[in-house]
């Protein structure tokens, strides 16, 4: 069963440097063993224009659960988990889940 990697990103203290910092956390994504597919979202305002809890969002799709936990073991990885915490001054939450197909 497909497996993907969510990252939610709280409100970050600085959205302009969070987004700054964004495309650079995409291309290390992107070098991860393993990853079929990234998505990145952005998360809408409440519809009075105030924050959501959740700013953004980033899934990495692996083709099953054990190519996910192999490919979190390695050096690009921890570059791009490093590039997370670093961009994450609200808070992020990271979650393995199977994705079923509907």
């Amino acid at each position: 069963m497909p497996t993907k990697i969510t990252a939610i990103y709280e409100n970050p203290q600085d959205p302009d440097a969070f987004e700054a910092g964004h495309h650079e956390q995409l291309a290390l994504a992107k070098k991860i063993p393993g990853v079929k597919r990234i998505e990145s979202a952005k998360v809408w305002p409440k519809e009075d224009g105030s924050a959501t809890p959740a700013y953004r969002v980033l899934d990495l799709y692996f083709a099953d659960y054990d190519a996910a936990s192999k490919a979190v073991t390695t050096e690009e990885a921890s570059a791009f988990v490093s590039k997370v915490f670093e961009l994450a001054t609200g808070g992020v939450r990271l979650l393995f889940a199977d994705v079923e197909e509907v």
